[in-house]
């Protein structure tokens, strides 16, 4: 855990500080906001847009963070879980929670948000996505990360499972308004 704080620390710091203004930033948003049908559903909104773009920006801020190292790729499936797994348990337990945790707030939030993500297999997706762009980011920057396959595994499965925490949330698509059918017997 020191070694956590020892590299993170100002992240998680820089996040805790900013917890008041994401709260005020959530209020606003909810208080101004003139296309929701309630006050309930503004407030669902905003907590989802807020909440997909905080819960993940201190992630890629982390795992964009240059190394001192020269960059790797690694685009075999499972090979990098597999040497995870034979290491030290420590290491296989932070590089596993904290890969799978990258796009979670994006995979909770973004149903909530828009019935279009609505589905695991969408989050899904939308986690891989996600992560392809950070991963090769990673290698065009240079920044002295391995960019692998296993990582963009493990965050797109992190962003379905926390969907999955969210489902009772989830935004419904709109049922279109029936014609009313003309009455069948004539007037007289």
């Amino acid at each position: 855990m020191g070694q956590v704080w020892h590299d993170w620390g100002g992240v998680l710091l820089a996040v805790a500080a900013g917890l008041p203004l994401l709260a005020l930033l959530t209020a606003v948003l909810a208080r101004h906001r003139r296309d929701a049908a309630t006050v309930g559903e503004s407030w669902r909104r905003s907590v989802a847009e807020v909440g997909a773009v905080a819960g993940t920006l201190p992630w890629v801020w982390m795992i964009l963070t240059p190394r001192p190292a020269p960059p790797q790729v690694d685009p075999v499936p499972l090979r990098d879980l597999a040497d995870l797994l034979t290491g030290p348990p420590a290491t296989a337990v932070v590089q596993v929670v904290g890969n799978l945790l990258v796009f979670a707030a994006l995979g909770f939030f973004a149903p909530v948000r828009l019935a279009a993500f609505a589905g695991v297999g969408r989050l899904f997706l939308l986690g891989a996505a996600g992560s392809v762009l950070v991963e090769s980011l990673q290698y065009a920057l240079d920044l002295g990360r391995v960019s692998s396959a296993d990582d963009v595994l493990l965050n797109a499965t992190g962003a379905a499972l926390a969907g999955l925490l969210s489902r009772g949330w989830w935004a419904r698509r709109p049922v279109p308004a029936r014609p009313v059918a003309a009455s069948a017997t004539p007037r007289g």
